[in-house]
């Protein structure tokens, strides 16, 4: 369900100064992601992956080049603009599952719905129902420590879900899963792709890579490679 193209880079470069040396982590990078796509970024240590996830994110800015996210340019944004972008257009899974350790999984769904003003109702709602979406209907009331390391990254990709975002963005998801729980994660992402939800996954795991419909290999701050595949079924 390939659509409108939501992310767009255009000759992106992120350069950082150590002293009298400069460290170029991208170097002019460009491309397009359409919405439906389900995009693994690939690259070793140091590639500049994390560099295009960062930025791509809105949580830094390129030092040159336009990143254009969902219509509208990220440079002309200023902080309020990109912390409503982040929180309304994007949603996050991180490796290391970022959640809340005494609180519930429903309490920990809700988090950005409370900074979107979203009155408990409606948050209990919206957070129950993305809970039922990712199959955790009955681990409502339960602590991380309640939960098993698949069940916790069930969790963050619920709260990524909650505010209806256009793109998920997950760094190495399956980075503290073993393999058969890493399956069941990817096939949720693939359920997401086919529900209009763009999905773009850093990972250094060409397995994992596998379970996506394109791969981008990032290399030195450059791309690569470009490809479209086949994408393994979980």
């Amino acid at each position: 369900m390939a659509g409108e193209a939501l992310i767009v880079v255009d000759d992106v470069w992120k350069v950082y100064k150590t002293g009298d040396v400069e460290v170029h982590a991208l170097a002019g990078v460009s491309l397009e992601i359409t919405s439906g796509e389900f995009v693994a970024i690939m690259g070793s240590s140091g590639s500049g992956k994390s560099t295009l996830m960062n930025i791509l994110g809105c949580l830094d800015r390129p030092t040159k080049g336009t990143y254009t996210l969902a219509g509208r340019q990220v440079a002309k944004m200023d902080r309020a603009e990109l912390a409503e972008t982040r929180n309304e257009v994007l949603g996050f899974v991180f490796q290391s599952f970022n959640l809340l350790a005494r609180t519930s999984a429903l309490e920990n769904v809700e988090l950005p719905l409370v900074y979107r003003g979203v009155g408990t109702k409606e948050r209990v709602r919206r957070a129950t129902k993305a809970l039922d979406r990712v199959g955790l209907t009955g681990r409502l009331d339960h602590t991380p420590a309640q939960l098993s390391g698949g069940q916790q990254q069930r969790v963050a990709i619920a709260r990524a879900l909650v505010g209806d975002p256009k793109v998920i963005l997950a760094d190495e998801p399956t980075g503290n899963l073993d393999s058969r729980t890493s399956m069941e994660v990817m096939g949720l992402f693939q359920e997401l792709g086919r529900a209009g939800i763009t999905v773009v996954l850093v990972t250094h795991e060409s397995d994992i890579a596998e379970y996506a419909t394109r791969v981008i290999v990032v290399k030195d701050g450059k791309i690569q490679s470009d490809t479209r595949q086949e994408a393994r079924v979980a």
